[in-house]
């Protein structure tokens, strides 16, 4: 196992590829965590090191240090991964680690202050040093997508919060029923079914959508 390696603030500012005056600058801005202290000497770490080069990437994404600023108290009060996983990963679901770069790329420079805090409140995303996590790879890229088709991020997070809702309901009523016929043991093993009949449902009705959409369009 490594020891954790530490700079002081000329190294840091090296190997960053800044001038220790700009690493003064952002500190005073509170871009980054504060270093530690042994008497009147600062060390930092390879969390600012990493901080420091994902504020160069974004700066070269046409992010302003006001947007960065924000994005970074974003992540240092969003919730820990820890919090974000419960007692344990999702039984199907695969969490996913971004750099806050990646997660600009995805979403097209609509990673703002407010769809992160939405995110966050929402449980999509959690915090681990500097890297992201999204609770799923499936959710991530279908938000992705949907971005990329047009469909503005905050959107797709406000849809998702009513999407939760209705889930919550489907899951109340699959976990009743076999409550009623069977225990609390029986449910991962029956899990899949639940997901058959909901999926199953949602094809058949996004179906009769389309043929609803297509029969207006004729009658127009």
């Amino acid at each position: 196992m490594t020891d954790k390696r530490e700079y002081r603030m000329e190294e840091l500012a090296r190997l960053a590829g800044i001038t220790v005056r700009t690493l003064r600058f952002y500190r005073e801005r509170k871009l980054l965590p504060p270093p530690r202290r042994e008497g009147r000497i600062a060390w930092y770490d390879d969390h600012h090191l990493a901080r420091l080069r994902t504020i160069s990437a974004l700066l070269e994404r046409g992010h302003t240090l006001n947007g960065i600023a924000e994005l970074a108290d974003a992540f240092d009060h969003g919730r820990d991964v820890g919090d974000l996983l419960g007692l344990g990963e999702p039984t199907e679901e695969t969490p996913v680690r971004l750099t806050p770069e990646e997660l600009a790329d995805r979403f097209q420079g609509q990673d703002t202050p407010e769809n992160l805090a939405a995110a966050m409140d929402l449980g999509y995303l959690g915090t681990d040093g500097d890297e992201i996590v999204h609770i799923s790879r499936s959710l991530l890229d279908a938000s992705t997508a949907l971005v990329r088709e047009g469909v503005p991020l905050a959107e797709v997070l406000a849809a998702g919060r009513r999407v939760r809702t209705h889930a919550e309901a489907l899951a109340g009523l699959f976990t009743d029923l076999v409550l009623r016929h069977a225990s609390e043991a029986d449910l991962p093993r029956l899990r899949p079914l639940a997901r058959s009949v909901v999926e199953a449902e949602l094809s058949l009705a996004l179906d009769r959508r389309l043929r609803k959409g297509e029969g207006e369009e004729e009658g127009a």
